[in-house]
């Protein structure tokens, strides 16, 4: 099995300046602890061994969190740091130079999805796919865009928010499974976003392919939603 992941830490958390200040989007406390430990527990829960975080927005302090409690993790953690801002994609680029394997788990540093990443690997080798996704069914279509998908499972198109009259979407879970040769075919700039401009753009060229899972999910973008989450995840961690 796959037993690295890329973090997407660096992000500015400007749409919940409301709720959380001076600290970066992951360190946003969650029912008393930061919600980096959910995405840490969850990986060392599935059986990783090596996290490199995406950073950049005050990242010191995401270090200095983590330096703490590497132990408890029983993981190896490195630091891909952002001297300027690159974008999702230019960050996974800049990562994968510290991935020793041929793929690795891009994992968004704001979203908890409660799924089986050994399940997405053996789902990814059995289509020979290049990206495989963990997509979560929901109604809100004003808030995601919708993962469109053969009957095969094979990834058609993502479309934006509110494209879609469909009253039950499948959206991009924020896991997903990546050969690490994948982003060296096209060439990129050196910053850019890879929902947008790699993952739209280039779907038909993609060998992507989805898989639907059940799992307890929550996006802590938006201030309703990072309030939801002091409940829904409260008695996730261990004490």
């Amino acid at each position: 099995m796959t037993k690295e992941a890329i973090i997407l830490a660096g992000g500015l958390g400007t749409r919940l300046q409301s709720v959380v200040k001076d600290v970066p989007k992951p360190m946003a406390e969650v029912a008393g602890r930061p919600f980096l430990d959910y995405i840490m527990y969850f990986l060392a829960k599935n059986n990783i061994t090596k996290a490199v975080l995406a950073v950049g927005h005050k990242y010191e302090i995401i270090q200095e969190h983590l330096d703490k409690e590497e132990n408890r993790y029983g993981m190896e953690i490195s630091y891909s740091i952002e001297k300027e801002l690159l974008g999702t994609g230019g960050a996974i680029c800049q990562a994968f130079s510290q991935i020793t394997g041929d793929k690795a788990f891009i994992i968004n540093g704001d979203t908890y999805f409660d799924m089986s990443l050994s399940d997405l690997d053996r789902f990814a080798d059995a289509h020979h796919a290049d990206l495989a996704f963990a997509l979560k069914e929901t109604t809100d279509s004003q808030r995601y865009g919708n993962v469109v998908c053969s009957s095969d499972s094979k990834i058609l198109s993502f479309t934006e928010k509110g494209e879609t009259a469909e009253t039950t979407i499948r959206i991009n879970g924020g896991i997903y499974l990546m050969q690490k040769s994948l982003l060296a075919r096209y060439p990129m700039p050196e910053r850019f976003s890879i929902e947008q401009d790699f993952f739209q753009s280039k779907t038909p060229d993609l060998n992507a392919y989805g898989k639907t899972y059940p799992g307890t999910f929550i996006d802590i973008g938006i201030p309703q939603d990072f309030l939801k989450a002091q409940k829904l995840l409260q008695s996730i961690l261990p004490s």
